[in-house]
């Protein structure tokens, strides 16, 4: 049994098979994803689990080495919490095409976040020291 981290069966799994450059979204409850990209999905109503809850769980078993957000969520929470989980600064992109790179992500996980624009994209980086 797993003694710290997400325990999370499903999720576990997903993240272990993550490599370097592997992108992997952290989405709200309405972000389109495309049939073919694989979901963990962890929303069980409108608001729950919440957007910064999930990232920054994942964000304590996976190394992100960059980050994207829509522009838009500058007009709401989502690119803050970002911000302040990574300790570093997403880049923002059009919604558009965030949206985009949800096709060539790796892995989804999906909250039931209900604030607009709660989204973000992780590029995975190495946990090894320099």
């Amino acid at each position: 049994m797993k003694r710290t981290g997400i325990i999370n069966a499903p999720l576990s799994a997903a993240i272990a098979r993550l490599g370097h450059t592997d992108l992997v979204v952290v989405a709200d409850a309405g972000l389109p994803v495309p049939p073919h990209v694989p979901v963990v999905d962890l929303a069980l109503v409108y608001g729950s689990p919440r957007f910064v809850d999930v990232l920054t769980a994942l964000l304590g078993d996976v190394v992100a080495e960059h980050a994207w957000v829509s522009r838009e969520s500058d007009a709401w929470p989502g690119g803050a919490w970002v911000d302040d989980a990574l300790g570093f600064a997403a880049e923002r992109v059009e919604h558009g095409a965030l949206k985009a790179m949800v096709g060539e992500a790796r892995l989804v996980v999906r909250t039931g976040e209900d604030v607009a624009y709660s989204n973000v994209v992780l590029r995975c980086g190495v946990p090894f020291a320099v």
